[in-house]
């Protein structure tokens, strides 16, 4: 399988909460679009890997991805070790995505931050010929950074998905086990953001979106420059 663009997340749930318009999006588009957990999240206080693999199968569906997988990296373990970037290779090698959109690599989670080196490290790697790896050497050719999660960062660009919001909204909350808790919590320590997270990334998408003249809208950076063709018709107003 060929992918045109393909979402590397720490955990089930982050690419739904970060670019999941944009990969449905894509995918409306005609574009063969995929999501690779690195984890099955197994460490999260709410629910269990069972329980999330399920919750990311169905949001696959509403998100129409042509392509799920889980990496199979430990929860709270994501590092850009040689085994872990060998195994990424691998699979970058298998699906061939033209575009990886990885996570911003500053963060609150140490898996977040980390999957953005460990993203870019296989990436790298699956375009050694000689590196003894199955498959054909190949190297995607654009690395998008969704940066939906640190509000302190100014995005490259931003993606309309307007039409989109509703259906990534379906999708976020397939994960009951993270965004529907139990009304009591007994013994709870620590403190979990995911009672506000789901909220909150909808006035994100909607703070951007008002910003970029649209309804919603989901922020990515890139490291390189942007190039335009037509600088008659850009979109947003200047003034």
């Amino acid at each position: 399988m060929k992918l045109d663009l393909l979402a590397i997340a720490p955990h089930p749930d982050d690419a739904e909460l970060t670019c999941g318009g944009t990969l449905l999006k894509m995918a409306e588009m005609g574009y063969r679009t995929g999501v690779l957990d690195l984890t099955r999240g197994e460490m999260g206080t709410r629910g269990t890997p069972e329980q999330r693999q399920r919750e990311a199968a169905k949001a696959a569906r509403i998100l129409r991805l042509s392509y799920r997988g889980n990496l199979g990296v430990p929860d709270t373990a994501v590092t850009p070790s040689r085994e872990h970037a060998l195994a990424l290779a691998a699979v970058i090698r298998q699906l061939q995505p033209k575009t990886v959109i990885l996570p911003y690599w500053e963060g609150r989670h140490p898996d977040h931050y980390n999957a953005a080196k460990l993203g870019y490290e296989g990436v790298f790697l699956a375009g050694f010929k000689k590196l003894d790896l199955p498959g054909k050497a190949f190297r995607p050719h654009k690395i998008m950074y969704a940066a939906a999660y640190d509000r302190s960062v100014r995005p490259t660009f931003v993606v309309d998905i307007s039409r989109q919001f509703d259906r990534r909204r379906r999708a976020i909350e397939c994960y009951a086990s993270q965004f529907r808790p139990p009304r009591k919590e007994k013994g709870l320590k620590v403190y979990i953001p995911l009672d506000q997270l789901e909220n909150e990334m909808a006035l994100i998408a909607r703070w951007y979106g008002q910003m970029a003249g649209v309804q919603y809208a989901e922020p990515f950076v890139v490291k390189e420059m942007v190039q335009m063709e037509d600088v008659v018709d850009l979109p947003v107003r200047s003034v």
